[in-house]
């Protein structure tokens, strides 16, 4: 399967539980690159706004994959 198949509409995959582990894999490198910055010493600026936006893209994409897991189709 190539890539491509991944957004057609008779594939296996779920889009969104795809696009909300990136999302959750990103917030979870960012949080280890500040624990190790911090126990080097350094001060890791991380933008408020932007790590809001991947939690809600996170809670987001499994939200509504769980949701439409137990809806009846």
């Amino acid at each position: 399967m190539s890539f491509k198949d991944i957004f057609k509409d008779d594939n296996t995959y779920n889009e969104k539980t795809v696009i909300g582990f990136m999302s959750f894999a990103v917030m979870v490198i960012v949080m280890v690159a500040d624990v190790i910055s911090g126990m080097v010493g350094n001060d890791l600026p991380i933008n408020e706004f932007t790590y809001n936006s991947f939690v809600i893209v996170t809670l987001g994409s499994f939200g509504i994959a769980g949701l439409e897991k137990f809806a009846k189709k």
